[in-house]
């Protein structure tokens, strides 16, 4: 049996654009939706273009004309979206539900891959609003896949090294803080954190893997669930450098999100969820369910090695921009970026 053709939905965002280089990567021939209403988008059509060279096939479609994703999704068997799942980005979650009626009409899909890379939403019941919109809109895609009986496997990414390991998780910046650092609690609830070219590794990985078929996959690299405190101590190894830390209880952390707007609150939220409940490993997952299990034979980025990737030393001195921390106080102009490490990928 020969490889499945693949078409990504979504394949110039964050992730969509790793996973487009690993389907390519891993020897299956790559379809890319490609919207019209690009524009004047320079980066992504550079991006496209660059897909093009290595081999991908760009396929003009529209979520606006229903016949045009059809007629794309006919020259694949395998789906793969990866729509923004953030409020701040366009939160385009049920989009899908327009993906999944063409699959249906086309008739030919063997396995579609929604967009979601973050919490299981099935787990997320409980979640606090509003970021618990993005669970059920998830929800909806999944209970609209299962209705159609679409063959499909659903990817629990967990956290993006980009967002939570290099600024050890503080809001405000993409770069490690150099002298203060604030602990979530008592900084010992466990976090998974992923290489965001691993989660495309592992993604295609699963695509014609019988194992998958229909299933919740996890990617839990055993090495990588860590505490936030583990994070933090590190990083502090790596560069011999001990933080000043404080740390903010959960309740003072919920009385910041008072008076946010949407937007924040709902990325507060879900922040809240991952550090202080522990939603993404306060539960068991089998050995078929877990890439590592799965793929022994991948050797992914543990977060020292992805430390070590930052060449920290370039980032002394004019380019620190650490989250200013006193105990219960967080600058709010730096909660809009914790919205950008949230479980929800950032395609």
């Amino acid at each position: 049996m020969g490889k499945s053709k693949v078409l990504v939905v979504g394949g110039t965002g964050y992730i969509g654009k790793r996973i487009v280089k690993a389907s390519l990567k891993q020897g299956h021939e790559t379809y890319v939706l490609q919207r019209p209403d690009i524009g004047l988008d320079i980066e992504k059509l550079q991006l496209l273009l660059s897909f093009k060279k290595k081999g991908a096939h760009l396929v003009e479609a529209s979520f606006s004309d229903h016949q045009s994703l059809v007629d794309a999704v006919k020259k694949v068997n395998v789906v793969i979206c990866t729509l923004s799942g953030t409020h701040f980005r366009g939160h385009s979650i049920l989009l899908q539900l327009k993906v999944i009626d063409a699959i249906k009409e086309a008739g030919n899909v063997e396995r579609f891959l929604p967009s979601e890379f973050g919490m299981d939403p099935s787990r997320m019941g409980h979640a606090l609003e509003p970021g618990r919109d993005t669970f059920d809109e998830k929800m909806t895609v999944r209970k609209a896949i299962e209705a159609a009986n679409i063959p499909h496997t659903y990817i629990s990414a967990n956290c993006f090294g980009g967002y939570f390991i290099g600024n050890l998780s503080q809001g405000g910046t993409l770069l490690p803080p150099m002298e203060n650092v604030v602990m979530f609690g008592d900084g010992n609830v466990k976090v998974v954190y992923l290489d965001e070219d691993d989660v495309a590794t592992y993604t295609i990985k699963t695509i014609d893997d019988p194992r998958t078929l229909n299933k919740t996959v996890y990617l839990r690299p055993p090495e990588n669930i860590l505490s936030h405190r583990e994070l933090v101590e590190t990083w502090e190894k790596l560069t011999g450098k001990e933080l000043n830390k404080s740390s903010m209880t959960g309740e003072e952390f919920l009385q910041l999100m008072e008076g946010m707007d949407h937007v924040q609150r709902a990325g507060m939220s879900h922040f809240y969820h991952i550090f202080y409940e522990g939603c993404l490993t306060n539960f068991e997952v089998a050995d078929d369910r877990e890439v590592t299990k799965l793929y022994p034979e991948v050797k992914y980025t543990r977060v020292s090695e992805y430390f070590g990737s930052l060449r920290v030393k370039n980032w002394k001195g004019s380019l620190e921009r650490s989250l200013v921390v006193s105990r219960g106080n967080i600058r709010r102009s730096s909660v809009f970026y914790l919205v950008r490490i949230i479980c929800c990928f950032m395609p």
